[in-house]
């Protein structure tokens, strides 16, 4: 190794230090540019945008087939559920209501 260094000339240890200067000014913009705020803040944005596209995207492709048609036997039973659900919220609320009224006659 300090044959090589010395039969250099000062035009290329020159040289050397130039190019190493700049992959280190490279180096440290890219790294730079990794932890800085902002930059982490748009791509934490960026991947969040990623995420809720595809959850959309998946949830949209249960109603939807591939050829863009309505699946009715998914939305019909998502809308049976959905009444299933109210006619029990109404239900419950109708014996509720009828046990205060029996409990304020008893008293």
């Amino acid at each position: 190794m300090a044959d090589q260094t010395s039969h250099r000339s000062r035009s290329q240890i020159e040289a050397d230090l130039a190019a190493t200067r700049a992959r280190l000014s490279v180096a440290l913009e890219d790294l730079v540019d990794q932890v800085h705020p902002a930059k982490v803040k748009q791509r934490q944005v960026a991947n969040v945008k990623t995420l809720v596209q595809g959850e959309f995207d998946n949830a949209r492709s249960q109603f939807r087939s591939v050829a863009g048609e309505w699946r009715i036997d998914r939305i019909a039973m998502i809308g049976g559920s959905v009444v299933g659900a109210i006619v029990l919220v109404a239900v419950l609320r109708g014996i509720v209501r009828r046990g205060k009224v029996k409990g304020e006659l008893v008293k």
